[in-house]
């Protein structure tokens, strides 16, 4: 492996490793505030149960999030110092700003840890409020540092020189606002559907009816209608993600749909595997004109393909695959609330099928993966360049050897890490079942 490669895979198995605590330590806090939310309405106190139980393993993930957040900015450093040369001086803003959101994050949720049981009700409220906000805010600002190497903005780069620098519009680059929505609204499914991943698992290891049962249950009709909400709204804002890629990033589409020669009336291809050689999508159900129509919101719009680029400046083209991966399991996350929600509030059934509570399961491990190729298809997708148009990849890494020994340094200690925080998980969870937690809720205590 050359140094590029193995300081393209260092990073990002860092950046795979850590998106999943990120991402869930983005959505958990939101159904935290649900629950309490609904607790202060309701009275019920298995909603407060579930929100101290989240809370809970929130601070687990968020142990190891701080890490592994931490090794990803250190490696942006060492491993990409011409990349960091540019952010240093054109994009310091979200990084100079995250520090602050993360502060408000930590802050309010160890009041909330700490003190829920000595502060009024309004005062957890506004503290849950604060950290989802804060928990927001850090996955935005550094989120928004990727938007900003997808439509860079806010400078001139002549001569090796950066001109007409101007910090805010840099901040506020093209594709900030499209970019944060996904981050945000697909964080809040991925949040949702582990809930319901882990309620549907436990509702099948317990007595239908049972006092167990019955508290997952609640969880589960929760997690579906949030997961639901924000599934749909992720599904709009992919769709105007789109129409930024056709405006910015042409090739990027073109290569997430196959599509090799400039055309009106585009296909949409959905499945199959793109060959370069033939320049076609083998095995791909083809839907006429839509993509056109996706793009620019009408059948007559000239998508741009990938023969109208230099082939060196071509994305991978497995992206495809990524891309209806991401936008698959997304509209499977869609259907599946739709069932929960009908099945049990239209239908008035008092119970789930057991295929569909397995389907539930399965359903939390899909919205990780579908964060996971929807991350590799945003990065690996604006290859060659880590700035578009503006810097290369391969101008912009480290000149250090000895890189591959780092590699499985740092994979060893993700891989211990992972085991770790589920070995912590399982332990504390079994020492304190949901039935202790609801019984000492029931008795003040």
């Amino acid at each position: 492996m050359d140094n590029l490669l193995i300081a393209r895979s260092l990073f990002g198995t860092t950046m795979a490793f850590h998106i999943i605590f990120a991402t869930i330590g983005v959505g958990l806090p939101l159904m935290i505030l649900t629950a309490e939310l609904l607790y202060q309405k309701t009275k019920d106190l298995d909603y407060v149960v579930m929100a101290k139980r989240w809370t809970k393993t929130f601070a687990v993930l968020l142990g190891v999030g701080i890490p592994t957040g931490t090794i990803a900015g250190v490696q942006l450093s060492l491993l990409w110092p011409g990349f960091m040369e540019v952010i240093g001086r054109v994009m310091p803003l979200p990084f100079q700003i995250e520090i602050y959101a993360f502060f408000i994050e930590a802050l309010f949720m160890s009041i909330y840890v700490y003190a829920a049981e000595r502060i009024a009700p309004w005062m957890r409220v506004i503290s849950l409020t604060l950290v989802a906000l804060g928990a927001l805010a850090s996955a935005v600002l550094i989120t928004n540092v990727h938007a900003f190497q997808g439509t860079p903005a806010g400078f001139r780069y002549e001569n090796g020189k950066f001109l007409d620098i101007n910090p805010w519009e840099a901040f506020f680059n093209p594709s900030f606002f499209v970019t944060a929505g996904h981050v945000a609204l697909s964080a809040y499914v991925v949040g949702a559907f582990v809930v319901a991943s882990v309620a549907a698992f436990k509702m099948m290891r317990n007595k239908y009816g049972s006092r167990v049962y019955l508290f997952h249950q609640k969880a589960l009709m929760v997690s579906l209608v949030l997961g639901g909400i924000f599934s749909f709204l992720t599904a709009i804002n992919g769709h105007e993600s789109a129409q930024y890629l056709h405006e910015y990033q042409p090739e990027k589409l073109a290569a997430a749909e196959g599509l090799f020669e400039t055309q009106s009336h585009a296909p949409l291809a959905i499945g199959g595997i793109t060959d370069r050689e033939t320049q076609t999508i083998k095995g791909a159900i083809e839907i006429p004109w839509l993509l056109s129509f996706l793009a620019g919101n009408s059948f007559d719009t000239v998508v741009v393909g990938l023969n109208d680029f230099p082939e060196e400046l071509w994305p991978p083209l497995f992206i495809h695959t990524l891309f209806n991966a991401m936008v698959g399991i997304g509209s499977l996350l869609i259907l599946i609330s739709l069932v929960g929600i009908v099945w049990k509030k239209f239908m008035k059934k008092d119970r789930f099928p057991k295929w569909f509570l397995w389907v539930l399961v399965a359903s939390g491990p899909l919205a990780v993966i579908a964060i996971e190729c929807g991350w590799i298809f945003a990065c690996t997708g604006r290859q060659p360049w880590v700035i578009y148009r503006v810097l290369a990849t391969a101008d912009s890494v480290t000149s250090a050897t000895n890189l591959g020994v780092l590699f499985l340094l740092f994979f060893s200690v993700y891989a211990l890490l992972g085991i770790t925080v589920v070995a912590v998980l399982l332990y504390f969870f079994r020492k304190n079942t949901e039935l202790d937690d609801i019984q000492k809720a029931e008795k003040g205590a």
